[in-house]
């Protein structure tokens, strides 16, 4: 399986909760980045976090490209706190080895507060 197929199976594993097929699809050295909070994640600990997220609701591939080994995606993530539906935006990339993913850095935002159309944040 290429990067790109890999990132919509990653991606409907995820968006099904299907979270005893999560481990299966990384590798033993797996480690993942959050640029935008500076954590780092290994296979464990990041299968345990997206398990265990309070509130998570759907991930949606909306856009992907890739090679054989490596890929980027966007995706449109929602989730519920407090009875309200929470929007988020990623963007993922990753790095395959031996067929699985070895490396993923992952980008989210929040899109509950955006600017209105035209106007930058301050």
């Amino acid at each position: 399986m290429d990067a790109s197929a890999m990132m919509s199976r990653l991606a409907k594993v995820i968006d099904t909760h299907s979270w005893d097929e999560l481990p299966g699809l990384l590798h033993d050295d797996f480690v993942c980045r959050y640029v935008h909070t500076g954590e780092t994640f290994d296979r464990a600990s990041w299968v345990r976090l997206n398990a265990e997220y309070p509130g998570f609701d759907r991930l949606v591939l909306e856009d992907c490209i890739g090679t054989e080994v490596r890929a980027a995606g966007r995706a449109h993530v929602t989730g519920f706190r407090d009875g309200e539906i929470q929007h988020f935006e990623v963007a993922t990339f990753i790095t395959l080895r031996e067929g699985l993913i070895a490396d993923m850095t992952e980008v989210w935002t929040d899109v509950n507060g955006v600017p209105p159309a035209g106007t930058r944040p301050a």
